[in-house]
């Protein structure tokens, strides 16, 4: 436990430092961007290094290395082809069938290369989003699922193609995510639609979803298992409700509204993030039947570690913006201690945490 929270500390002290991408002037180097790259790699490589030096971290890991071998030996396994591919790649590079420490340490590089690449692009407060992603866990359950945190990396990326209406290279981004995990597929519908600016109209069609989600459950059930058969009457079919991700989407749809005016009114960003945020509580709240509704809803809610610091930066009164800062950071300090006190569940193993390296 020690390991996360020396982590998190250092690693926002070292991004207070650094200037998000926008607010640079473009085509000119600077001494800032000079700061910003150091710091920037400074916190890729601690995170990184964590990340793909742990051994025996997480529920799956032994799973993975059950897979690795089992395409080694041509044998069937519930990964998607992207993956597949890459273990075959690594084996024969290294001429070892098990190689499961370098294929997590690729993962492990390429999934905080783009979690930090997505922050420094699109938040309006690298530190701020930083230390979101780390205190709501995002970042220390990707030691966990290693394909889906990939994949959930890549879309938050894949969030900036949106606002600017790229929506090839969205396509694109998502496609080559769904290589490792189809679950990411699901944005292809959901982000298009959070950038619509809704009218007074869109909360019928709110309700209407939310309606369907209750009455024609057993049709979005077959048509999620006819991509995932193998979750059907699985452990993860268990048709709970995820209160805590409700009351965090809660906090957050309160927050925006208490700031509508000066933070989301006039910014189409915080609107398409505050769109994702009302999706995610739709999620969370009627798609309990959905096995895993909680790697749906993370496509859709870990849009706050950029929505939080966009509705802080833009309160007008510096006495409030200060009040306010304090509660997220009290509130998401105290989400990370009930966290890490939780991750020694069999559920979720991420401590104690153990390094190759020591051990």
């Amino acid at each position: 436990m020690a390991v996360y929270i020396t982590l998190t500390v250092v690693t926002v002290l070292l991004s207070l430092i650094i200037v998000p991408a926008h607010r640079l002037a473009q085509g000119a180097f600077s001494r800032q961007h000079g700061v910003n790259r150091a710091a920037w790699w400074l916190v890729f490589g601690l995170l990184s290094g964590v990340s793909a030096c742990r051994i025996a971290v997480g529920n799956d890991y032994w799973v993975y290395r059950q897979y690795i071998l089992f395409i080694a030996q041509n044998r069937k396994v519930a990964t998607e082809f992207g993956f597949n591919w890459l273990v075959r790649l690594v084996q024969f590079l290294t001429g070892n069938d098990e190689c499961y420490l370098v294929v997590l340490g690729i993962f492990s590089f390429a999934t905080v290369f783009l979690f930090l690449k997505a922050l420094y692009e699109q938040s309006d407060w690298f530190a701020g989003s930083l230390f979101l992603l780390l205190t709501g866990g995002y970042y220390f359950l990707s030691l966990n699922s290693v394909r889906y945190y990939f994949a959930l990396a890549l879309a938050m990326c894949a969030m900036r193609q949106v606002l600017k209406g790229d929506y090839f290279k969205f396509i694109l981004m998502v496609l080559a995510g769904a290589c490792f995990h189809k679950s990411i597929l699901v944005v292809l519908v959901l982000y298009p639609l959070a950038k619509i600016r809704w009218k007074k109209w869109a909360f019928a069609v709110a309700l209407a979803i939310c309606g369907s989600m209750i009455f024609l459950k057993d049709l979005y059930r077959e048509v999620i298992f006819l991509f995932y058969p193998y979750y059907e009457n699985s452990m993860f079919d268990t048709g709970d409700v995820s209160v805590i991700n409700i009351l965090k989407s809660v906090a957050v749809v309160i927050l925006a509204f208490l700031f509508y005016r000066q933070s989301i009114a006039e910014s189409e960003k915080n609107r398409f993030y505050l769109n994702l945020q009302a999706g995610a509580l739709m999620l969370y709240c009627f798609g309990s039947f959905i096995p895993e509704i909680s790697r749906i809803g993370y496509y859709l809610n870990i849009s706050m570690v950029f929505l939080i610091p966009g509705i802080l930066a833009k309160i007008e009164n510096k006495r409030w913006r200060r009040i306010m800062t304090a509660a997220v950071a009290l509130a998401f300090i105290a989400y990370f201690a009930v966290f890490l006190r939780g991750a020694y569940d069999i559920s979720i193993r991420i401590l104690p945490y153990r390094n190759w390296i020591f051990d």
